[in-house]
């Protein structure tokens, strides 16, 4: 009998082409690879080993055994891995720790010897790719990224999707316990001479303060599980400033067994938890930052970002994620856009809200291979969970409740939107759900009838209206959406041919 296995040397090549970054940083080694769109690609592979490369730095001014026969075990395996998985591309970067050990040649040359290309990033080298990380996953964002890594301290500032100003200081997470060792305040006031020296006091005044670095990430965590917060995603998460004066001291106070309990903190980040925590109330105050905010984007994002072409920089990373699913997922890749311009005219939408509108047009077809009973609970779940940026959560809630509406859940509001967005925006997202579900069923998810007709809030009225030709496609199922859209707005179904 023939068989259909391949054999493994008759691998097919991957469909689209497969990028990655080898990232050695003072507390680990990263491989993450990515495929997709360019603008905002997938991540199909994330592993990193906590190599703590920068432990011993502070000490000896080299890094330690242990640390290098970690390393280069992980590089020995992410370099395998990526010949394995087909990358097209493998960047390999390092930052500090290698940058600044007097042994970190060595680590250099284990690397080269495994045929993988070392850049060593200078510290405005790292700092500018943090901040374009940043510019990347929150374009708008106007203020000061602080990337905190193992062996050092990058500040950037960022304003109208560039990078200006840029300062690196070495003051990493694992640099930090020997400086508050010394006493009490010792770190705030190096803090303080540092900024000051480098011209950077008040700098992020009214401003936000973006956080980049897996430390920073373990306190939201920390925060979201004291907070009982709804919705586990770190990406955009604010923590205020006072509110990191009481993280300050509940870290004090909570059983270590408590924290190792946490979901998704990893054990290696909470011995120097405290340190990092420290380090942001003070930067908070010197620079006269009004808060923060979590980043999930940081310096591997930022090396993509700054390949991208001016116009690609400049397109939507929610837009372009959404339609990137949407074309995997969905059934017929060129819907969503033009099921966004055919509900458009029955809409008032801030650009806030157009956008968030034209994300779910683009998703509204990701639940279809679902069991039936599930597809609204899974749009749901895709809108809240997906790795998505540029959206905040209450604009994740908007999101999941029209693609819950539009995969007929109906107008109910299920947990936990109403806790995460305002009732009149999810009374919008419905309406949005109910006309994506007209447009889908009047079409059968093809374009053309969605060209021919459109859909207008006439007076006392919802028109439809059709060519002569399509009058047939205005079936039972056709009437029976359109007098739920035409109800929902408060008018009357009106057909026109």
């Amino acid at each position: 009998m023939a068989t259909l296995l391949r054999k493994p040397e008759q691998r097919a090549a991957p469909a689209k082409a497969r990028t990655g970054i080898i990232d050695i940083g003072s507390n680990s080694v990263r491989l993450v690879v990515y495929e997709g769109a360019a603008r905002l690609p997938a991540v199909l592979f994330n592993e990193k080993v906590m190599a703590g490369l920068g432990r011993a730095l502070s000490d000896t001014g080299a890094i330690d055994a242990g640390g290098l026969k970690r390393a280069r075990s992980a590089l020995a395996r992410f370099a395998a891995l990526a010949r394995e998985m087909q990358v097209s591309e493998l960047r390999t970067v390092a930052t500090a720790a290698v940058r600044d050990a007097s042994n970190g040649g060595e680590l250099i040359r284990a690397a080269e010897a495994l045929g993988l290309k070392v850049e060593l990033l200078s510290g405005v080298e790292e700092a500018t790719a943090s901040g374009m990380g940043v510019l990347s996953g929150i374009p708008d964002a106007d203020g000061v990224v602080g990337d905190l890594g193992g062996g050092s301290l990058e500040l950037v500032r960022v304003v109208a999707g560039t990078v200006t100003d840029r300062v690196s200081f070495p003051l990493g997470v694992l640099r930090l316990g020997v400086i508050r060792a010394e006493g009490k305040g010792v770190l705030d006031r190096r803090v303080a001479t540092l900024i000051a020296e480098a011209g950077w006091r008040g700098r992020g005044k009214d401003l936000p303060f973006y956080l980049v670095g897996g430390s920073w990430r373990a306190l939201a965590r920390l925060d979201m599980h004291r907070t009982d917060y709804r919705l586990p995603v770190v990406h955009q998460y604010p923590i205020g400033l006072d509110r990191v004066g009481e993280l300050q001291q509940i870290l004090t106070e909570i059983p270590k067994a408590e924290l190792k309990a946490i979901p998704d903190i990893s054990g290696a980040r909470i011995p120097t938890l405290g340190d990092a925590t420290a380090l942001l109330l003070s930067l908070l105050k010197h620079l006269g930052s009004s808060g923060s905010v979590v980043s999930a984007y940081g310096l591997r994002e930022g090396l993509l970002y700054q390949r991208l072409t001016p116009e690609q920089r400049l397109e939507d990373p929610l837009i372009a994620a959404a339609r990137d699913e949407g074309d995997r997922s969905g059934r017929f890749p060129e819907h969503g856009d033009l099921l966004d311009a055919w509900i458009a005219p029955l809409f008032d939408d801030s650009p806030g809200l157009g956008r968030i509108r034209h994300a779910a047009c683009l998703l509204a077809d990701v639940g279809w291979r679902a069991n039936p009973e599930f597809r609204a609970e899974r749009g749901m779940e895709i809108a809240l969970h997906g790795n998505w940026v540029a959206i905040d959560s209450a604009g994740r809630a908007v999101l999941a409740q029209a693609l819950y509406t539009a995969l007929g859940g109906g107008l109910g509001c299920p947990e936990p939107l109403e806790r995460l967005a305002d009732g009149e925006s999810l009374a919008r997202a419905r309406l949005w759900g109910l006309a994506i579900r007209l447009g889908q069923r009047l079409s059968g998810g093809v374009a053309a009838p969605l060209k021919r007709s459109h859909v207008a809030l006439e007076d006392g009225s919802l028109a439809l209206s059709l060519e002569h030709r399509d009058e047939a496609l205005y079936g039972e199922a056709v009437e029976k959406r359109h007098k739920a859209l035409a109800g929902a707005f408060g008018r009357e179904p009106v057909l026109e041919v």
